[in-house]
């Protein structure tokens, strides 16, 4: 047979929120494939989440072949389907910038008029959500190898130091590839303008003459020997932001600029500008001072710039209206009848009210509503008063203008008033131009100063024509021949400069800010700012001219440097960017990006797939503060948890033979899927011991910190980068724009070697950089640092190998001296070290040697230095320990570095492969029963099964673990190893010693030796074999490892468990995986509750940990209520029919108990109990494969049928009689019918010490007048809301919270849903009872039965909407206190009991819908949906309702009569098993209403989904992996809650069931059996 072929398909799952939004922390979505394959983004959406209805998800990823167009997205409908996740897998096949977002019709709020959404209706809007990113990392490749971006060592260059091409630049490249970096950062290479400074072009698309006389070719011929002969990849600046003031087609195309046309909001800054210019150029014939010696000076000729420039140029007609104007246009409108009104302008008083308000109101009119031009500034009085609509104003005044000679007023009078009115107008606006103004004279002054008086300032001296008094803000282009065509208006053109503070997003020259005339603006006089507009159209010539500027460097270079980039409109970047990578997809791009936040920072990093940020290590001020940025771009912490769940399948690829895509072998392609989730990362760093604009170690801190500076940059898992002139030691930052010398550098003379020498650090860099690459390459992405004095050490590892490179750094900032620091021997545990070598760093930084360094006309030469070798280590092995020295002679500027690695993680198929392997196989025999020991038990259970000896596992410092077995664990480890929280309880436990390992591994092992756990014997020896392979690893390392091994523990556990369940729950959604695991937590052996006296099986418990052994563990209601849900929906039928038969066993008085006892002390005071479990027979017969054979099974009779004689389970009687369950159901329907009356056997306070005399009398009864059955009293409570007084200090001690005597709703519809089944049954022949005998002897059919139930049932439970229909129902008005819902219950001890709205009778529209007018039942739904319905649980009393106590704390023992001893669990305390009911009723009814309109069922589905969010939550966040039994009012949390109950799983599992039901249904298809 050939061999397959097998395609590794990297997947990363990227799960979308309910709002459309990705589940990613921060939103930051950033993938950097591992190989270059294309990978795959699998989009997942919840069936019918709200963004299902008419959804669509959009996508900009282009198909493969196609081009990327930023705004041409792909749409991908989203079909609803209510079982399942829609998975939408996208192959992504190029690095970029991508982009999503959803479209969707919001869903409308429930309600119980249905908007109709078919036929001539039209499509509801749709809503688009924000738009998210995708950025997908570039794949460097160099000398024929991948190279990761952490892999890089960037070196920057400014060209017009680096002499004559070819022979100064090819010297020293060479140099640079020497010292083992592997990418050159050219700063600009184009033609430089007027000032000389690299980032002032002169023409973007020429080349530097001086470096590149043959241009292009020459540019093209450097780049290819850059990486042929240097290994060497190339990086540029692009400038975007800016062009030199003196660029030739600035004089042909202004408007590419911000002139006083394309920006006439700049006019007044520009005014002001000139003036300041022309007053500087005064001075001395003012007598005032241009040699500024004092503030005194500054301050004479800033009261010369408030009188001659400020008072001249009337700068506030820039702000205010101008009166007379306006005044003028508002009366002659006025006297024309031109009158407006806004809409909404006039409030509730009408007219009136603004004819008698006061002037400052009328004033206030104006202002919100007749002012224009109210956008920008511009000309001067731009803004004004909407004539009309202040002839309006008039008028509510005046009234109507009839002529000057009739009796209205005159136009004068008018006028007075109007100018007064647009006086008071005007005031705030001079409040806004004093502000201004007022912040514009701070500028000034606080400029100057700097510039002519500051000590750390340029000191410029006396103000002239070349040394003006402010730096101006405009380049003012020439009048010339080409020139000429344009407005005097178009030559001025605003220049670009930096503001403190400014906010990213807003254009500093637009019309929204005012920095230019404020004077806050940072100016780069020689560089015009560039007017990119809204689009292309708005500057032809600059887009097309910028776009092939761009495209030009992309053809040559690997990567961009945007210069400036907070400064650069995002539209225009992803413009460029979206260009250049047309030509290089795999652009490297790199920015300086100051925006003043991490977020704004994150804008520009998503939107324009910003690969690395530029961060400077010379930004430090301090050791402490160095330590900090590196352990910032360090990496993970040591021992960090692996956080991308891997799973991998071998999937068959659908392409069948003869499809032309296929490419396997016999036309089949086999793809092993690996899927990662998406992690939150930090933005990607380019981390530079020192750039082009940083000032040196020489100036900054001390010239022996280069050495130390670079290695710490060095080690960490990021890009990182150095400058020419640092590894040299230059003695200054280099000015780049008057600066003229040449560069030199000894490793571009001679070979570099590694280790001593004179001249630099080239001889360690070249070390520290090929370390550098090699971890980058290999994936060493876990770092340990750590700080201590005036020492770092960082120690950085491969997180599989464990290998590592382990550094000591000597920092030497001002005032370190020469000694060794007094630094603390480090100790490595259970690491062995290889010493590679240790350095420092002399320089002679005299002032002689300054001076001749900076004499040199010629070069720039670093400071005289050497590196020299240091002994200046002792390394001492204890045990697997290295413990490392420092010698006395260790001085500042020293490191030491070594090699590490961990014997006892070297495995021969690698340690982590080995210890997540496996486990599939390990798990592949355990049934769900073994599951619950392998996963489960709480303390109770495990107290249990060990007879006392074992509980659940303490973690200092943290408490107990809910469960023993795995999930106990996973609960805790999911969010340590999601926030890598290395800091938690368990990990130091771990670190203390194994303890962990040994309770895990000696709890399997004691359970494998039992004969009903003997399939642990495997998953024991499994984990042994894991646990022994790290026991032997240093501690530091456990936490990882442990996790490591209990998550595919954990994992394959929780596989197997979901494959023993039906497909249904195989192929659901997670949460319906999550509930069906609940099942397998619910149900396990526990030897003091089985369902039998004389036999141990596994039962279900109500709930942990409260209801989990003994006594408490099984109770029949719960258990029947939890069945179809846990048991039938899962697929567990042998578990099903065990319960079932167990609790027929023990069938008494027609009930089946409340509590089991194990059958040895069953307790019968449920009335309900009985009806859930005959519901769960109906159920299972339907849904079971050969479901109605469960009738004709057989059970031994605890007690004798028809007979309501105790005795106990050793007793001759017990079990001595058979039933068949068909028998059993007939049973308990003719005890019913014929009426029951019996005290409780063993009454008293033995058996409930809370319960009156009274209670312990039971009474059912049919009343055959509408059919219903009828029980209880006041003093007991024999349904679900069974809460008893307890308190004597309240004096409610035997009075039940809620007795609900009479018919409870809910067991009037399990009664008509068992009747109608029985009825049916026998009509099919499936039984020969028709029905049974009344107390008076009669008969009756089970048909009659239930058509006298349905008869009656509307007019006796239902309260109607209106009074005016309260004669046709069995109502007492003056008691009602909220209509249109069902009664809770009927004719009660209590009257108003009846009326009172609880969350019960949606059970009975659940199993017997068509008891219910479907209007009715909606209306009531709605209501119930607005006035019960918590977060997650169902309110269990009207909020409305006087009883309404929605705190349940049972150990309150207060004098309140509701609330004390928790009497009030039932009065308001939010449910959680009735919310499955709930919406189960909902759907069906909602469903039924709206027919086969599709939409409209869909929509139905999705009012569900909408209602369960906070259900998924609490399943997903509790340690308890389950839902709990209740919440406090709006689902705050309840201490006395049992934390996860069966029935609350159950009863949702049930809502699956339906939904799964109804599709099918209305398909058509018939649901195959579970």
């Amino acid at each position: 047979m050939p061999p397959k072929t097998m395609v590794s398909n990297e997947v990363y799952l990227l799960p979308l929120n309910d709002d459309g939004s990705p589940q990613v922390a921060g939103e930051y979505i950033y993938l950097a494939p591992k190989t270059n394959d294309p990978v795959t983004i699998r989009f997942a959406i919840e069936g019918t989440s709200s963004i299902c209805r008419h959804g669509s998800l959009w996508v900009n990823i282009p198909e493969q072949g196609a081009e990327f167009h930023r705004n041409e997205f792909r749409e991908f409908k989203l079909v609803p389907d209510f079982n399942r996740t829609i998975e939408i897998s996208i192959p992504v096949y190029e690095a970029g910038a991508y982009a999503f977002y959803t479209t969707y019709a919001e869903l409308p709020n429930l309600s119980e008029d249905l908007v109709q959404t078919n036929g001539s209706s039209k499509t509801p809007a749709t809503k688009k959500t924000p738009v998210y990113y995708i950025d997908v990392a570039p794949r460097l490749s160099l000398d024929g190898q991948p190279l990761p971006l952490p892999a890089l060592s960037v070196f920057s260059l400014i060209s017009k130091f680096m002499g004559k091409y070819p022979t100064d630049w090819e010297k020293h490249l060479r140099g640079i590839s020497d010292r083992g970096y592997n990418m050159v950062h050219f700063t600009p290479l184009q033609v430089r303008g007027s000032s000389n400074s690299p980032y002032s072009l002169y023409d973007q698309l020429g080349w530097d003459p001086v470096c590149f006389p043959n241009g292009e070719k020459d540019v093209q011929k450097m780049v290819e020997s850059l990486e042929k002969n240097h290994s060497l990849l190339s990086l540029t600046d692009i400038v975007l932001n800016h062009t030199a003031d003196n660029t030739p087609w600035l004089q042909e195309h202004p408007d590419a600029g911000y002139n006083l046309t394309t920006a006439p909001w700049l006019e007044s800054a520009y005014l002001l500008d000139t003036k300041l210019l022309e007053l500087g150029y005064r001075l001395e014939s003012l007598g005032l001072p241009t040699e500024l010696k004092s503030v005194d000076d500054l301050v004479k000729i800033m009261d010369a710039i408030k009188k001659e420039v400020i008072a001249e140029i009337r700068l506030w007609e820039y702000y205010v209206l101008d009166v007379d104007r306006d005044a003028d246009a508002a009366v002659e409108a006025w006297a024309a009848g031109k009158i407006s009104f806004p809409d909404k302008s006039v409030d509730a008083d009408g007219v009136e009210g603004l004819h008698s308000a006061t002037d400052e109101a009328q004033a206030n009119w104006l202002i919100k509503n007749a002012l224009t031009n109210m956008d920008r500034l511009g000309e001067r009085f731009r803004r004004r008063v909407d004539p009309s609509m202040a002839a309006g104003l008039l008028s509510t005044i005046y009234g109507r203008f009839e002529g000057d000679k009739s009796d209205s007023a005159d136009q004068a009078a008018a006028r007075v008033k109007i100018v007064k009115l647009l006086d008071i107008v005007n005031v705030p606006f001079y409040k806004e131009y004093d502000a201004d103004i007022a912040d514009t004279l701070q500028q000034l002054f606080n400029r100057i100063k700097y510039v002519r008086l500051d000590a750390n300032g340029p000191k410029q001296g006396p103000i002239t024509k070349d040394s003006p008094l402010i730096e101006t803000y405009f380049t003012r282009l020439p009048r010339n021949e080409v020139t000429a065509k344009h407005k005097k208006e178009d030559l001025v053109l605003v220049n670009n400069g930096w503001v403190w503070g400014g906010n990213a997003l807003v254009d500093n020259a637009g019309p929204e800010s005012r920095v230019y005339l404020r004077r806050e603006v940072i100016v780069w006089g020689d560089c015009t700012k560039l007017r990119y507009g809204k689009g292309p159209e708005d500057s032809p010539f600059l887009w097309e001219h910028m776009t092939k500027y761009a495209r030009t460097l992309a053809k040559y270079f690997a990567g961009f440097r945007i210069d400036n980039c907070h400064s650069t409109p995002l539209h225009v970047a992803e413009h460029i960017l979206d260009e250049a990578r047309r030509v290089r997809p795999n652009l490297y791009v790199v920015a300086e990006l100051f925006t003043g936040s991490e977020e704004m920072d994150y804008v520009f990093v998503k939107r324009l797939g910003l690969s690395s940020l530029i961060r400077e290590a010379m930004q430090a001020w301090s050791t402490g503060e160095l330590s900090r940025l590196v352990h910032r771009h360090g990496g993970r912490p040591i021992g960090s948890f692996e956080v991308d769940e891997i799973s991998s399948a071998d999937v068959r690829n659908p392409k069948e033979n003869g499809s032309p895509n296929g490419n396997g072998v016999n036309g089949h392609t086999y793809s092993r899927e690996i899927i990662r989730r998406i992690k939150p990362v930090p933005v990607q760093a380019l981390f530079m011991d020192c750039t082009h604009d940083n000032e040196v170690p020489a100036q900054k801190r001390d010239a022996r910190d280069t050495l130390p500076n670079a290695a710490l940059v060095a080690m960490c898992s990021s890009a990182t980068g150095s400058v020419m002139g640092y590894d040299e030691i230059y003695p200054r930052l280099i000015e780049l724009v008057h600066e003229t010398r040449l560069y030199t550098s000894e490793a571009s003379k001679l070979a570099v070697k590694v280790g001593e020498g004179k001249g630099g650090i080239a001889g360690v860099k070249k070390l520290l950089n090929q370390i550098h690459t090699l971890m980058g390459m290999d994936g060493y992405d876990e770092t340990h640092i750590h700080h201590e004095d005036q020492y770092v050490t960082v120690h950085r590892v491969h997180p599989v190998s464990r290998k590592g490179y382990f550094l000591i750094a000597h920092t030497a900032f001002p005032g370190y001296g020469n000694g060794n620091g007094a630094f603390n021997p480090v100790r490595l545990t259970g690491t062995k070290a290889k010493h590679l070598g240790s350095w420092m760093l002399e320089v002679d930084t005299s002032k002689e040697a300054l001076d001749d360094v900076l004499n040199d006309k010629r070069f720039l030469r670093g400071l005289p230095s050497r590196l020299i070798g240091l002994p200046g280590i002792r390394m001492e092995v204890k045990g697997d320990d290295t413990i490392i020295t420092v010698r006395e002679k260790f001085p500042p500027g020293s490191i030491a570095l070594f090699e590490t690695w961990i014997p006892a993680a070297e495995h021969s198929s690698g340690l982590d492969t080995f210890v997540t392997s496996g486990a599939k196989e390990a798990m592949g025999e355990l049934d769900l029963v073994d599951l619950n020991f392998l996963l489960y038990k709480c303390e109770p259970e495990e107290r249990d099964a060990s007879d006392g000896n074992d509980g659940v596992y303490d973690i200092p410092g943290h408490g107990k673990l809910v469960y023993a077995g795995l999930q106990g664990w996973w609960s805790i480890l999911k969010d340590i190893i999601k926030e890598n929280n290395l800091a938690h309880p368990l990990c130091q436990n771990l670190r203390d010693g194994q303890w962990a390992l040994d309770y895990v591994l000696g709890r399997l092992e004691r359970a494998s030796k039992k004969e009903q756990f003997s399939r642990l014997g495997k998953p024991a020896a499994w984990l042994k074999e894991r646990f022994d392979a790290i026991r032997g690893i240093p501690s530091f390392l456990l936490p990882r490892y442990f996790a490591l091994v209990m998550r595919t523990a954990y994992m394959a556990a929780f596989e197997r468990g979901i494959s023993l369940m039906n497909n249904n729950v195989r192929n659901g959604q997670w949460f319906l995986q999550s509930l069906g695991m609940v099942s397998v937590q619910q149900t396990g052996i526990v030897k003091s509750a089985s369902l039998y006296p004389d036999r141990l099986v596994p039962s279900l418990a109500a709930g942990l940990p409260h209801f989990a052994v003994e006594w408490a563990r099984c109770w029949g209601r719960d258990v029947f209520i939890s069945l179809r849900g846990l048991y039938l929906g899962t697929g567990r039928f042998e578990e099903a029919k065990e319960h079932i038969k167990a609790f027929a066993s023990v069938l008494k008085h027609g009930m089946i108990p409340n509590l089991l006892g194990s059958g040895n002390t069953p307790r019968y005071n449920a009335r309900d109990s009985v009806w859930f479990f005959l519901q769960c027979i109906q159920d299972y017969t339907r849904l079971a494969p050969d479901g109605l054979a469960l009738l004709d099974e057989k059970v031994k009779r605890r007690f004798l049928p028809y007979d309501d004689t105790w005795f106990a389970s050793d007793d001759s009687r017990a079990y001595s009689k058979e039933s068949t369950i068909r028998e059993v159901v007939q049973e308990a329907l003719q005890r019913h019918a014929e009426g029951m009356k019996f005290r409780e056997a063993n009454a008293g306070p033995g058996l409930d010490s809370q319960m009156s005399d009274e209670g312990f009398n039971l009474e059912i009864k049919v009343d055959w007048s509408n059919g219903f059955i009828f029980g209880g009293n006041q003093h007991n409570c024999g349904t679900w809301m069974d809460k008893m007084g307890e308190s004597t200090r309240a004096h409610s001690k035997g009075v039940p919270g809620t007795p609900r005597d009479g018919a409870a709703v809910e067991i009037t519809g399990l009664l008509y849903s068992c009747l109608r089944w029985w009825q049916t049954l026998g009509e099919q022949g499936k039984h020969k009872e028709t029905g049974v005998r009344k107390a008076d002897g009669s008969e009756i059919s089970f048909k009659e039965w239930a058509d006298l139930i349905k008869a009656n049932f509307e007019r006796c439970y239902f309260v109607p909407i209106t009074p005016s229909e309260d004669a046709k129902y069995d109502v007492n008005s003056a008691i009602i206190n909220r209509r249109g819902i069902y009664k809770d219950l009927y004719k009660s001890g209590k009257e108003y009991e009846d009326y009172q709205l609880r969350p019960n009778f949606p059970i009975s529209m659940t199993v017997a819908p068509d008891l219910f007018d479907e209007k009715h039942a909606m209306h009531a739904l709605c209501i119930a949906d607005g006035a019960l319905r918590g977060p997650t649980g169902m309110a269990t009393l009207d909020p409305s309702d006087l009883n309404y106590r929605p705190y349940y704390i049972n150990s309150e023992d207060s004098e309140d009569f509701a609330t004390s001893k928790g009497r009030n669990y039932h009065q308001g305390p939010e449910w959680l098993w009735p919310t499955g009911f709930f919406l189960r009723a909902l759907l069906k009814f909602d469903l039924k209403r709206r027919g086969a309109d599709a939409e409209g069922r869909t929509e139905a589905f999705q009012q569900v989904t909408r209602r369960l969010i906070k259900c998924k939550e609490m399943i997903e966040t509790t340690p308890w992996a389950g839902l709990t039994e209740l919440t406090q009012k709006n689902g705050d949390f309840c201490g006395d809650s049992c934390p996860t109950q069966a029935w609350s799983a159950g009863c949702m599992i049930d809502l699956y069931m339906d939904a799964e039901e109804e599709q099918a249904n209305f398909e058509g298809k018939k649901l195959p059996l579970r």
